[in-house]
Protein backbone atom coordinates (compact mmCIF):
# COMPACT_ATOMS: atom_id res chain seq x y z
CA UNK A 1 0.00 0.00 0.00
CA UNK A 2 1.66 3.23 -0.67
CA UNK A 3 2.39 5.72 1.49
CA UNK A 4 -0.02 8.90 2.45
CA UNK A 5 2.78 10.76 2.99
CA UNK A 6 4.19 10.86 -0.77
CA UNK A 7 2.75 13.52 -3.05
CA UNK A 8 2.17 11.96 -6.88
CA UNK A 9 3.31 14.99 -8.98
CA UNK A 10 2.23 15.98 -12.37
CA UNK A 11 4.15 18.46 -14.86
CA UNK A 12 1.43 20.75 -14.36
CA UNK A 13 1.69 20.43 -10.90
CA UNK A 14 5.46 20.44 -10.56
CA UNK A 15 6.53 24.03 -9.87
CA UNK A 16 3.98 24.48 -7.54
CA UNK A 17 4.12 21.59 -5.15
CA UNK A 18 8.25 21.11 -5.45
CA UNK A 19 10.31 24.46 -6.56
CA UNK A 20 7.67 27.00 -4.49
CA UNK A 21 7.51 24.65 -1.65
CA UNK A 22 8.61 26.24 1.86
CA UNK A 23 9.96 22.65 2.69
CA UNK A 24 12.68 20.19 1.02
CA UNK A 25 11.26 17.88 -1.87
CA UNK A 26 12.61 14.97 -3.08
CA UNK A 27 11.34 13.85 -6.31
CA UNK A 28 11.44 10.23 -7.17
CA UNK A 29 11.41 10.71 -11.00
CA UNK A 30 10.10 6.77 -12.29
CA UNK A 31 8.40 4.74 -14.08
CA UNK A 32 5.72 1.76 -13.54
CA UNK A 33 8.19 -0.52 -15.85
CA UNK A 34 11.22 0.27 -14.72
CA UNK A 35 12.55 -2.66 -12.01
CA UNK A 36 14.91 -1.01 -10.39
CA UNK A 37 12.18 1.98 -9.48
CA UNK A 38 9.96 -0.58 -7.87
CA UNK A 39 13.13 -1.97 -5.92
CA UNK A 40 13.29 1.89 -4.58
CA UNK A 41 9.45 2.29 -4.20
CA UNK A 42 9.25 0.73 0.13
CA UNK A 43 12.92 3.06 0.59
CA UNK A 44 10.93 6.33 -0.79
CA UNK A 45 7.49 5.21 0.65
CA UNK A 46 9.32 4.36 4.31
CA UNK A 47 11.69 7.78 3.60
CA UNK A 48 8.80 9.93 2.94
CA UNK A 49 7.03 8.42 6.16
CA UNK A 50 10.25 8.90 8.55
CA UNK A 51 10.69 12.72 7.31
CA UNK A 52 6.92 14.20 7.19
CA UNK A 53 6.55 17.23 8.16
CA UNK A 54 10.12 18.31 7.26
CA UNK A 55 10.64 17.04 3.64
CA UNK A 56 7.75 16.57 0.90
CA UNK A 57 8.38 13.33 -0.71
CA UNK A 58 7.35 13.30 -4.17
CA UNK A 59 7.01 10.56 -7.34
CA UNK A 60 6.61 11.75 -10.78
CA UNK A 61 5.51 9.41 -13.90
CA UNK A 62 8.36 9.96 -16.50
CA UNK A 63 6.36 8.50 -18.86
CA UNK A 64 2.90 10.20 -18.22
CA UNK A 65 4.73 13.80 -17.86
CA UNK A 66 7.81 14.34 -19.67
CA UNK A 67 8.35 17.86 -19.22
CA UNK A 68 10.11 18.21 -15.75
CA UNK A 69 12.67 15.04 -16.26
CA UNK A 70 13.60 16.80 -19.66
CA UNK A 71 14.06 20.35 -17.81
CA UNK A 72 15.81 18.39 -15.04
CA UNK A 73 18.27 16.59 -18.00
CA UNK A 74 16.93 13.37 -16.50
CA UNK A 75 18.26 10.74 -18.95
CA UNK A 76 18.07 7.25 -16.58
CA UNK A 77 15.97 6.06 -13.97
CA UNK A 78 15.17 6.35 -10.90
CA UNK A 79 16.51 9.43 -10.55
CA UNK A 80 15.81 11.49 -7.32
CA UNK A 81 16.44 15.08 -6.86
CA UNK A 82 16.42 16.88 -3.76
CA UNK A 83 15.13 20.46 -3.76
CA UNK A 84 15.76 23.16 -1.77
CA UNK A 85 14.19 26.60 -1.90
CA UNK A 86 13.91 25.42 -5.49
CA UNK A 87 17.01 24.66 -6.71
CA UNK A 88 18.70 21.29 -6.96
CA UNK A 89 20.85 20.58 -3.55
CA UNK A 90 21.05 16.95 -4.23
CA UNK A 91 20.81 13.98 -7.24
CA UNK A 92 20.62 10.71 -6.71
CA UNK A 93 20.26 8.06 -10.26
CA UNK A 94 20.09 4.53 -9.73
CA UNK A 95 19.24 2.04 -6.85
CA UNK A 96 20.28 4.34 -4.05
CA UNK A 97 20.34 3.19 0.02
CA UNK A 98 17.86 4.07 2.64
CA UNK A 99 20.78 5.60 4.66
CA UNK A 100 21.95 7.68 1.62
CA UNK A 101 18.87 9.43 1.29
CA UNK A 102 18.22 10.06 4.62
CA UNK A 103 21.81 11.44 4.83
CA UNK A 104 21.12 13.90 1.97
CA UNK A 105 17.90 14.74 3.58
CA UNK A 106 19.25 15.52 7.27
CA UNK A 107 21.80 17.52 6.21
CA UNK A 108 19.15 19.81 4.28
CA UNK A 109 16.75 20.06 7.22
Amino acid sequence: MASENVVMLTDADFDEQVLRSDLPVLVDFHADWCAPCRVMTPVIEAVADDFAGKVKVCKLDTDAHREAPTKFGISGIPTMILFKGGEIAKRFVGVTSRKDLESALNAVG
